[in-house]
């Protein structure tokens, strides 16, 4: 048996730079949870500043200040992951804190999204005003699919476009100035993702894998 010692010996000194971000990411993260918890600011009440950070990141959208409203998108990320983290450091996680934060994410993608729809209104891009239109709707039917799919099925996270990657493209695209194939991506990857989950979700209604009591005909 290799002991302990010598497995450690046997990992490479040099790793990632991916690997020394995410972990310097997870140590702010951290404290600021930390932090955050030791103030006894409520969970929900974070979800709402998310939700208002958004809005002003959609703002910057609107007004054509890309990059400003990808620093704003990336600080709004932070606060979404730091809400639910509070919560559990606080021992505050509720069923309507989970619903609360899962309703307000999607007004803040809709903002997003209708931000960038007045910005190319008023630049005069009407294929692109519409591709964002686009990407708008399928980003919302990624979330709807899997929460309509789920009062049905036990689990339905297939897909591989969900809200986090979606924010990644968002903030990538306004901080280099590339959202029109951001937005193709977008709503290209989200309607596959919502294709995915519909046949999924026949395949295990097909195989009799419902909630109890919804053994209603097929």
């Amino acid at each position: 048996m290799i002991s302990a010692e010598m497995e450690k010996a046997k990992e490479p000194i040099w790793k990632p730079v991916t690997h020394w971000i995410g972990a310097g990411g997870g140590w702010l993260l951290q404290h600021v949870v930390s932090g955050l918890a030791a103030t006894g600011i409520t969970p929900n009440v974070l979800t709402v500043v998310g939700m208002a950070v958004n809005v002003w990141a959609a703002v910057f959208f609107a007004y054509g200040e890309f990059r400003a409203a990808a620093a704003v998108l990336f600080l709004a990320g932070f606060l979404d992951m730091a809400d639910g983290q509070v919560a559990r450091r606080a021992g505050r996680v509720t069923a309507f804190g989970a619903f609360l934060d899962s309703t307000l994410d999607r007004y803040s993608d809709l903002g997003l999204y209708m931000g960038l729809v007045v910005h190319y209104t008023l630049v005069g891009r009407p294929f692109y005003m519409g591709l964002a239109a686009v990407a708008m709707a399928s980003s919302f039917m990624v979330s709807y699919a899997r929460a309509r799919a789920e009062s049905l099925i036990p689990l339905c996270k297939v897909g591989f476009l969900e809200r986090p990657e979606r924010l990644v493209l968002l903030i990538l695209g306004g901080a280099f100035q590339r959202m029109a194939p951001v937005l193709w991506v977008i709503a290209t990857f989200s309607t596959l993702t919502v294709v995915h989950r519909v046949v999924y979700t026949w395949q295990e209604i097909r195989a009799g894998r419902l909630i109890p009591g919804n053994r209603e005909p097929f």
